[in-house]
């Protein structure tokens, strides 16, 4: 994928920065958000035989499980820019036997999805990312069938996330940060606001948006301890930003 269009300098991080860790660290984040994905898409409503649309797919563990749901009579897109996190992806679909699930290395914002052919838009930590959000979900709906639906997972503001919060304050002690992004600015934070989002979505053609906050403990580096958990935080998220930029 080329890095141009508006989210080229995604495109960019997501595949010479990001995307290489996000491979070696894949069981790690997996066990650590692996439970929220599963909380979104019981919401979903996702049933065998339905098309769905993975919108940053990543490393494919969310592909995988809704590949599993929708059943050899649905069908799974998982669409990601990270060209090494669709490699992972496409090799644990084919371990697990699912045919039907097939993989699109395109920007959601702009490829051109099928007019009116899925059930279900889902994306796991996979939206906040836009360059122009409501073009990108305005693109999303196209896809979805009349009755089709979107659900998403997020994160809610920094400060109700101790688990990124507290390595970057200890980080604050020795190295100066990066800027703090402006509010609604592409990131991990970027939907924290659900009257932001609500305008998003309406401007996107979306209606009767839900939402329901979810807190649960994070295990932040998987389960291996203290010493995995520092070198996630070491390497992953504003803290990782902060030392590559030291």
């Amino acid at each position: 994928l080329e890095a141009a269009g508006p989210n080229a300098e995604q495109i960019r991080y997501w595949n010479e920065t990001a995307g290489p860790k996000w491979v070696a660290l894949q069981d790690m984040i997996d066990a650590q958000i692996a439970e929220l994905g599963v909380i979104a898409m019981d919401r979903a409503g996702i049933d065998a035989g339905h098309g769905v649309v993975d919108v940053g797919c990543g490393c494919g563990q969310t592909s995988v499980d809704l590949g599993r749901r929708v059943g050899a009579g649905g069908s799974v897109l998982g669409i990601d820019i990270s060209a090494p996190m669709l490699a992972r992806a496409a090799e644990r679909a084919a371990a697990a036997g699912l045919t039907h699930i097939r993989f699109a290395e395109a920007d959601a914002q702009t490829h051109p999805l099928p007019e009116a052919a899925v059930d279900r838009v889902f994306s796991r930590f996979g939206v906040m990312f836009f360059a122009d959000p409501p073009a990108a979900f305005a693109n999303l709906r196209r896809c979805l069938r009349r009755d089709g639906s979107l659900t998403f997972v997020c994160w809610q503001g920094l400060g109700d996330n101790p688990w990124m919060l507290t390595p970057l304050l200890a980080a604050a002690e020795h190295l100066p940060l990066p800027p703090r992004p402006a509010p609604g600015a592409p990131g991990p934070f970027a939907f924290a606001d659900p009257d932001h989002v609500r305008g998003i979505l309406a401007a996107a053609g979306f209606t009767a948006a839900t939402f329901e906050p979810v807190r649960r403990p994070v295990t932040v580096g998987g389960s291996g301890g203290l010493d995995e958990a520092v070198d996630f935080a070491l390497q992953m998220g504003p803290t990782g930003t902060a030392l590559r930029d030291a």
